[in-house]
């Protein structure tokens, strides 16, 4: 198996369907990283820890983090289930990005973006990464988001460790949609 279809397992198990191979996230989302090796071969996904130093060392979102001695893993952002990242209240730049396509447009002009099943709405810091996110679902839209503003009107950021900007959602207000 590829080190993109793992990352893609990882993904799953780490942020959404831990129980799906049989792990468990401690509070703040961390797990085994041997438990998690052995329970992914046990359904069919083998990997060893020099593999899954390489996925978490060179995936281009660095979507996960290990502890010092990589015994202990954990995704980054993006769960659907329960954790808490322990991330601190930051002040954002002035701007931030959120990439989408067009046949969102509709829903986030009435109500802004909103979280859905995931804990936080994901920001990006720059127009190159926010494209990248809109590609993924077509033609990108690029939304530009009044970070300092919301900011300032007591909205809380944060900031994960990969460097993707982190709020519970972003009121139609603070946007500025492409003409």
């Amino acid at each position: 198996m590829d080190n993109k279809r793992i990352s893609k397992f990882l993904s799953l198990v780490l942020r959404h369907e831990p129980e799906k191979i049989g792990i468990v996230l401690d509070e703040h989302g961390w797990t085994d990283s041997q438990e998690l090796i052995q329970a992914a071969a046990r359904h069919g996904v083998r990997f060893d820890q020099s593999t899954l130093l390489e996925i978490v060392r060179t995936s281009d979102k660095q979507r996960f983090a290990l502890n010092e001695d990589h015994t202990r893993i954990r995704a980054n952002q993006g769960h659907s289930v329960e954790v808490d990242l322990a991330l601190e209240p930051k002040q954002p730049p002035e701007s931030l990005y959120h990439g989408t396509v067009e046949k969102f447009l509709g829903s986030i002009r009435s109500t802004g973006l909103q979280k859905g099943e995931r804990h936080h709405v994901h920001l990006s810091p720059d127009l190159t990464t926010a494209t990248k996110v809109g590609e993924r679902r077509g033609k990108p839209v690029i939304l530009t988001i009044r970070a300092a503003a919301m900011a300032e009107a007591g909205h809380p950021f944060f900031l994960s460790e990969n460097g993707v900007w982190l709020t519970d959602a972003v009121p139609p207000e603070f946007i500025e949609f492409p003409p």
